[in-house]
């Protein structure tokens, strides 16, 4: 166990202190990084046959820091972004010079920065050419046209004006955020394993999904370093886990692998792509806490999945 992140917790409970602690999540304030999430998650549903064109409509849950993959999203032909945290992290007028790189990287047509940039983003993709046979030049032509970035840079500077292509919420759950069947798309970037409510997050996705809209999440399995062992925080009590959680909006969920596709099944979602990142485990199971004894060892050496799955057209 991570004592740092244990104090930390405890911290979060006495009284008046816990607003001292900053926020912030880091990990997408690159445009590169920004530009290489989308088009993974883009690139993958639409070779699994999930979309056959770009999405017009787009949410993405846990933006953090930055809304740059929404951009990414805007800047390839997606026409509405959705962008819903728990706790409000991004200020969108910081926006504007990511921006104009990702802008840069489009006209460019720029290849997707593979793994020798970011050694640990997942998913992998095959080839990381820039997606030309999808991304054509009279769409390009199109989404990159001056008045249309115009536009975006405007909904960057109030995206709650009408017309807007931009809408940010925090807290989402709070809030009618989106109509029902109203999204093409839903993705996620290492985010689904801090929420809290889980199945009630699958549910709403569903809901707000078109039919036939599909889902695309990356799916961060690990300890997030609040323990030695990558999966160490299957060994830590309940009892435990919530001291080091203390009053954080987030922090794990520590459901496992198994559990997300069980989810997924029960809301009515077809699976099209599971795609599993293993790391061996060194635990011996009587490490684990009681509530983790009796997993599946296909989930106790699952570090990551990449998930894409579809709501049924009836």
């Amino acid at each position: 166990m991570n004592i740092k992140q244990l104090c930390y917790g405890l911290s979060t409970l006495i009284p008046g202190l816990a607003n001292f602690h900053g926020r912030g999540t880091g990990g997408t304030n690159s445009a590169r990084y920004c530009f290489s999430v989308w088009l993974r998650h883009l690139v993958l549903a639409w070779e699994n046959g999930l979309v056959t064109d770009v999405p017009e409509v787009v949410g993405e849950l846990g933006p953090g820091d930055s809304v740059g993959i929404g951009l990414a999203a805007l800047l390839s032909g997606t026409e509405h972004y959705y962008g819903m945290d728990v706790v409000a992290h991004a200020s969108m007028q910081k926006h504007v010079a990511m921006l104009s790189e990702l802008v840069e990287l489009f006209e460019r047509r720029a290849d997707i920065p593979d793994e020798r940039e970011f050694p640990n983003l997942k998913p992998e993709l095959p080839a990381y050419t820039f997606p030309f046979r999808l991304l054509t030049e009279e769409l390009l032509c199109a989404s990159l046209a001056p008045k249309r970035i115009e536009k975006i840079e405007r909904s960057l500077e109030d995206c709650d004006a009408p017309g807007s292509m931009i809408k940010y919420a925090a807290p989402w759950y709070n809030d009618i955020v989106i109509e029902n069947e109203s999204v093409d798309m839903i993705y996620s970037q290492a985010v689904l394993e801090h929420i809290d409510d889980l199945r009630g997050t699958y549910r709403a996705m569903f809901s707000w999904l078109k039919r036939g809209g599909c889902l695309s999440h990356q799916v961060d399995f690990k300890s997030h370093e609040l323990t030695a062992e990558w999966n160490g925080h299957w060994t830590i009590s309940d009892a435990m886990w919530k001291l080091m959680r203390g009053r954080r909006a987030y922090l794990l969920n520590r459901e496992p692998h198994s559990t997300h596709l069980r989810m997924l099944a029960e809301c009515g979602f077809k699976v099209f792509r599971d795609q599993t990142f293993v790391l061996p485990s060194r635990l011996e199971r009587r490490q684990l806490a009681q509530r983790f004894r009796e997993m599946s060892a296909d989930d106790l050496n699952t570090a990551g999945a990449f998930i894409q799955a579809r709501k049924p057209l009836s």
